[in-house]
């Protein structure tokens, strides 16, 4: 395909996705019963016009590589007097990156979702959201100016309201997207008067022109900067409510109760990549303002460590990945900050697979767990009720255990080199924000694994119960709570409690295990429903091929994608594509830089980094994995427990942290107090003041004249005389009283 033929018709990639959403919502609307019968046909519909989508995209990433060059197009939209508005489509190489992404992780998620959704009654109105939503991503990274972002950004915003509330007769369901709604409404009101600011700076909505503009503008110190740096915050605080980070990220972990392949989608490389890639676009404007880069790096850096506090204690799977996405979104922002766009772009990419895998990788463990505890959200989520699934679902586990180690930072997968990249650059622009990189590279392995071993070490922990919910025999009597008949709702510290005296610790695991033989490890329990129906529930399953051929495609990803930022020295050989190429393209910013390498300091660097991220693992291990039993049965462990060394100021820490993590910082609960309760009030107040003060002066002058109307027909008695005395009376009155309030 020649350049100018694939930049040509570059503009049809966003409508690529849509004519699925246009004829399923027609069919629905014209003929359901023919549209639902061929339901099957429209996933492959889906996947052909993303695919086709996707080859459009690899031509452009490739010309990009090759050339490195902008292209641009643009049509008029309006024209009066100063005012133009255009729309186009803008190819460079963020623009290709973002399209290799969205459309590589889209087509592995509708594959995905056609087995996943096979059973749901909504299963053709899921797909209808679904390309759309690929039509409003693939738009918002083409477009050419900053009003046409704002435009599909808006209806990226719509189509996660629909899909995070697609099972929306769940109250929880429903409150989790208007959650997101209104969260992200904060941003998005922010970024729309960013926009109108720049505009009233610059005088222009297109970023070629926009850039040059202001740069210009800030070198001859023509502009306020104080106004200018209000602007930029504005812009800065809709990829903050996008990209979930703090004090906006309160709608991520609830946007787990949509569909897992859409918690995949989002949270992988579009919802929430689409803060990331503002940030990017925007990046030659936040340069030239440092104080804005410093407020970016902070802002990052704090939702570094809190996202990967938040994670802990979480008990949902999809909840802790969730969490991690904040944490790592974090790392990128922060490189974003510090002016590491190389490595913040190359972690955007690695960790888009990564975490896409592991997403998919837990729809399949929910979906392996629902023949056992039911289509319940609540169990078959909850890691607490899992264990020992690394027998019966094999692939998922091995494919699991790949996204968990790269995003811990091990070598050589993918997440390794960008993190150990963005890990080395923080330390160069300040130590303090290194050392909370690292220790929260430390903790990412922590939780990481912790959910690991949590769902597939050990043995199955859920206790199956019959129809009017009276327990029934367990599978595995472990509590990882430390009581064999836990109450999973309360909030106790998730290490140890203390007893008294000279009582042994109670630790994750309680002494008594009783193990199911082996023969009851291959029957099927069943259970009588009310209506005397017997249904029949087995051991977890593997998944079918169609859910695990795209998990096993985004293993490969996350195998090899990160060796393209492996840092060759390009005077021994031209690979490192990344330093290359990967660079801010609209204002060229060090285009022609010499990238060179210290072998010696990368190997330090990455040993320092995998240190951590292995003691990380190994106190995981410690607490949540096989290791822990294994000492304990050799009384490894006792001595030290019988001997009561561990103190009070122990117990106290650890406790803070569970609870910090499991109520997800209080932060929740701080704007349930402060701010919605007092936002009630306040529109309470208004309410009242608009209907009895404002309402009540209308109505009561209407309410006055009829009195006086009525008073004054029964004084006339039907006389013209009397009437026009009385209204002549009522007018000299009237003017009297202002004339003696005003005047006098």
């Amino acid at each position: 395909m020649e350049p100018t033929y694939s930049y040509s018709y570059a503009w049809i990639i966003p409508f690529i996705p849509l004519p699925v959403t246009v004829l399923v919502g027609l069919g629905l609307f014209f003929i359901p019963n023919a549209t639902k019968n061929l339901r099957r046909m429209w996933t492959f519909i889906s996947v052909s016009l993303l695919s086709i989508a996707l080859y459009f995209a690899i031509n452009i990433f490739i010309q990009q590589v090759n050339g490195s060059s902008i292209y641009q197009y643009l049509w008029s939209w309006t024209i009066n007097n100063d005012l133009s508005l255009e729309f186009g489509y803008l190819m460079d190489s963020l623009t290709s990156i973002m399209l290799i992404l969205i459309t590589t992780v889209g087509i592995m998620v509708l594959i995905y979702s056609d087995n996943y959704m096979f059973y749901d009654q909504g299963y053709l109105r899921f797909f209808a959201y679904l390309n759309f939503f690929n039509a409003s991503m693939l738009g918002l990274v083409t477009s050419s100016n900053i009003i046409q972002i704002y435009f599909f950004w808006e209806l990226v915003g719509m189509c996660s309201y629909l899909l995070i509330g697609f099972w929306f007769t769940r109250p929880i369901a429903a409150n989790a997207c208007q959650k997101a709604f209104v969260t992200n409404r904060v941003g998005d009101f922010g970024l729309l008067l960013g926009i109108l600011g720049l505009y009233w700076i610059t005088g222009s909505f297109e970023f070629q022109d926009l850039f040059k503009i202001f740069n210009l503008l800030v070198h001859n110190n023509t502009i306020n900067i104080f106004f200018a740096a209000l602007c930029a915050s504005l812009l800065f605080l809709g990829a903050i409510a996008k990209s979930a980070q703090f004090p906006l990220h309160v709608w991520l972990p609830d946007a787990m109760e949509g569909p897992t392949p859409i918690s995949a989608l989002i949270h992988a490389a579009t919802m929430v990549a689409a803060g990331i890639f503002l940030v990017a676009r925007l990046f030659p404007l936040f340069i030239n303002l440092p104080y804005i880069m410093y407020f970016i790096s902070l802002i990052g850096i704090i939702t570094v460590l809190l996202g990967a506090t938040l994670a802990l204690a979480q008990r949902d799977i999809k909840k802790s990945l969730a969490y991690s996405t904040m944490s790592q979104l974090g790392y990128i922002m922060l490189a974003m900050g510090i002016g590491s766009y190389k490595a913040a772009l190359f972690h955007l990419i690695t960790h888009a697979y990564s975490k896409a895998l592991l997403f998919l990788g837990s729809g399949s463990i929910i979906h392996s767990m629902e023949p056992i505890v039911g289509y319940s959200p609540d169990k078959s989520q909850n890691m607490v009720f899992m264990g020992g699934l690394k027998k019966y679902v094999p692939i998922t586990k091995t494919t699991f255990v790949l996204g968990t180690l790269s995003l811990c930072g091990i070598p050589p997968l993918a997440c390794f080199w960008s993190k150990d990249e963005i890990l080395n650059d923080s330390w160069l622009y300040s130590p303090i924000f290194a050392i909370i990189a690292y220790f929260t590279a430390g903790l990412t392995a922590f939780y990481m694994f912790r959910v690991y071993l949590l769902t597939f070490d050990g043995h199955l922990r859920i206790h199956l119960k019959n129809w009017n919910g009276a327990k029934s025999r367990s599978l595995y009597s472990i509590s990882i709570w430390g009581k064999e008949e836990s109450n999973f709702n309360n909030k106790k510290w998730f290490l140890s409690e203390i007893k008294k005296k000279n009582e042994k610790m109670v630790f994750f695991f309680s002494k008594k295990t009783y193990k199911i033989g082996n023969y009851a490890q291959n029957i099927m329990f069943s259970f009588s429903m009310f209506f005397g129906n017997e249904i029949v529930f087995t051991y977890p399953h593997e998944s079918d091929s169609t859910m695990l051929l795209p998990i096993c495609v985004l293993s490969l990803f996350t195998l090899f994608v990160g060796f393209i930022g492996i840092p060759l020295n390009q005077e021994i050989i031209d690979l490192d594509i990344l330093s290359k190429w990967l660079t801010p393209s609209i204002n060229l910013l060090h285009k022609n830089a010499h990238y060179s390498v210290d072998w010696y300091e990368f190997l330090i660097n990455a040993i320092f980094s995998v240190s951590i991220a292995l003691f990380g693992i190994v106190i995981a291990s410690f607490l949540y994995g096989s290791v822990y039993l294994f000492l304990k049965n050799w009384n490894l462990i006792n001595s030290f427990e019988t001997k009561g060394q561990k103190s009070i100021f122990f117990d106290l820490i650890v406790n803070v942290i569970y609870n910090w993590s499991y109520n997800r910082g209080y932060i929740d609960t701080f704007f349930t107090l402060y701010l919605t309760r007092n936002l009630k009030k306040l529109s309470e107040l208004t309410h009242f003041f608009d209907k009895w003060l404002i309402d009540g002066i209308i109505n009561g002058v209407g309410i006055a004249g009829f009195f006086v109307g009525e008073g004054i027909k029964y004084v006339g008695r039907g006389r013209i005389s009397s009437y026009l005395f009385v209204y002549f009376f009522y007018v000299s009155t009237f003017f009297f009283g202002i004339y003696y309030f005003f005047v006098l």
